[in-house]
């Protein structure tokens, strides 16, 4: 296993990674799968497809595929709801075999077992190319920076990256502008991060913000739309 990438078990019995050069989990302490389900299933394609019951498919942008939970979970979404998803992720420094084939995302929840191979395919899938997954996900992962990646129409964007006290100039102005420009009207940007200044920005860009109820341990989350055409 890596030197500066240990596999850690958060308070729900699901397992994140502590990134020892950062000194920062890839998840929630209290819960790396309930913050996953909280932040990312609820708040955004749930919320979402209460909007626009009827508008597929839902583009998904993540900043962050890391463990490749939130991917993973999304396509469970996707094939339990029989809505098909396109699904773009990026992430600059991928996590090896060797600690990705341990994490046991699909042991924690037995109810959704039978969709365990998924979880290995979405890790085994070639990077930079894009193809189907399951029936109703399509997936396409980039091994790029933020900086450097080229975005495609988004309906939901996950902002999961590391915390801004530790990779601040990925909550910086200049890239939540990108992002929101790859935005469709309409569009929910999700991320778990409370702080103030995001949601200044995000606001002076034209987002309409919501703070949320967090996940278990964190009091509060963010949430922000961008305004539809009609509005």
């Amino acid at each position: 296993m890596s030197d500066s990438i240990k596999i850690i078990t958060t308070e729900d019995g699901s397992h994140s990674l502590y990134h020892e050069g950062l000194k920062e989990t890839y998840h929630s302490f209290h819960g790396a799968y309930r913050e996953s389900i909280h932040v990312f299933m609820l708040y955004g394609l749930d919320s979402w497809l209460a909007r626009n019951p009827r508008r597929y498919p839902i583009r998904v942008f993540e900043v962050g595929f890391g463990t490749g939970l939130n991917a993973w979970l999304t396509l469970v979404w996707a094939e339990q709801n029989q809505i098909p998803v396109l699904y773009h992720s990026i992430e600059p420094f991928p996590v090896s075999k060797e600690i990705y084939s341990q994490l046991n995302y699909i042991e924690h929840d037995h109810s959704i077992w039978h969709y365990h191979k998924y979880f290995q395919a979405l890790h085994e899938a070639p990077w930079n190319e894009g193809g189907p997954v399951s029936e109703y996900f399509n997936f396409k992962k980039d091994q790029v920076t933020l900086e450097d990646a080229q975005l495609y129409p988004s309906d939901v964007v996950f902002f999961d990256a590391f915390a801004p006290s530790k990779q601040p100039e990925l909550w910086g102005k200049e890239l939540l502008e990108k992002v929101e420009d790859s935005m469709n009207p309409g569009a929910a940007f999700v991320t778990y991060c409370a702080m103030g200044q995001l949601k200044r920005d995000l606001k002076s860009i034209g987002l309409e913000v919501e703070s949320l109820p967090g996940p278990p341990g964190k009091k509060e989350m963010t949430r922000a739309w961008k305004p539809s055409w009609s509005e």
